[in-house]
């Protein structure tokens, strides 16, 4: 590939190092790309709340494709430019079918307001039965007030089953009325609206800039960064990646706990 027009980045397992920080090395890396003024995109499944202090930590203060593509957040402006989210009566339909298919599931939902942090949205709640896999506290709500509001992601846990389990039973009877994938193999599933990915997501950025998939190398690890590996002129999975992330990509760099990122970067950079 030449030089890439635009640099798109998974954060969990692929800029982050095994201490959930950027390293030096990637940090100077992420500097020289953006030296050259090309845009460094953050493409996580992180909601807008948990990007200003990576953003902080790598330096860049641009776009951020967060909620595996629901939502477009300006680090800068501290200002969610879209969302793209689940309505009350779907979500409410998918907690039927699930708890009919896969007995002892319990939800979460994900909500955004204007800005990273908005004190008018509750961004995190989850019925008393949700067990988090992440150390971040939820708002313990009754199952109809947590479907009861407009959401950016389901997240659906079960403490028996592992993620890639879960996956396969939910897209067996939800089919294509939602995007349903993961990001850890713990017994969490994330559930988007239709059509909505990381691939997306990035898309509607590079339309942003007028700049070809082509001219896009795009880093990840996990089944959700899939969609974007595949949709990058030149997708990299990390050497700690999921085999269905390196299944898709075009090329396999050194582990997050060993700079995979920068050590594609410095290629060019």
């Amino acid at each position: 590939m030449e030089t890439p027009r635009l640099v798109a980045s998974d954060v969990d397992g692929t800029l982050l190092g095994v201490d959930e920080r950027v390293s030096e090395r990637t940090a100077a890396a992420v500097a020289r790309v953006l030296a050259s003024e090309t845009p460094f995109v953050l493409v996580t499944g992180r909601p807008p709340r948990w990007v200003p202090m990576i953003a902080r930590d790598a330096g860049v203060d641009g776009y951020a494709i967060c909620a595996n593509g629901a939502v477009l957040y300006d680090i800068g402006k501290d200002e969610v430019l879209w969302q793209r989210g689940l309505e009350s009566v779907l979500m409410n339909d998918i907690a039927d079918a699930l708890d009919a298919a896969v007995p002892g599931v319990a939800y979460a939902t994900e909500r955004v307001g204007s800005r990273a942090n908005d004190p008018d949205v509750p961004p995190f709640v989850a019925e008393h039965e949700f067990t988090n896999v992440w150390p971040e506290s939820a708002g313990r709500v009754p199952r109809a007030e947590m479907f009861g509001h407009r959401a950016v992601k389901m997240l659906v846990r079960h403490t028996g089953m592992t993620s890639a389990e879960m996956a396969m039973a939910a897209r067996e009877v939800l089919g294509d009325d939602v995007t349903v994938t993961y990001s850890s193999n713990s017994g969490l599933i994330e559930i988007a609206a239709a059509g909505v990915t990381k691939a997306t997501g990035l898309e509607d950025v590079t339309e942003r800039y007028g700049i070809p998939r082509a001219a896009v190398v795009a880093f990840g690890d996990m089944p959700n960064d899939v969609p974007m590996l595949s949709w990058a002129g030149h997708g990299v999975a990390m050497g700690n990646a999921h085999p269905e992330a390196v299944e898709v990509a075009d090329e396999i760099t050194a582990s997050h706990a060993e700079d995979g990122v920068a050590v594609i970067l410095e290629r060019w950079f």
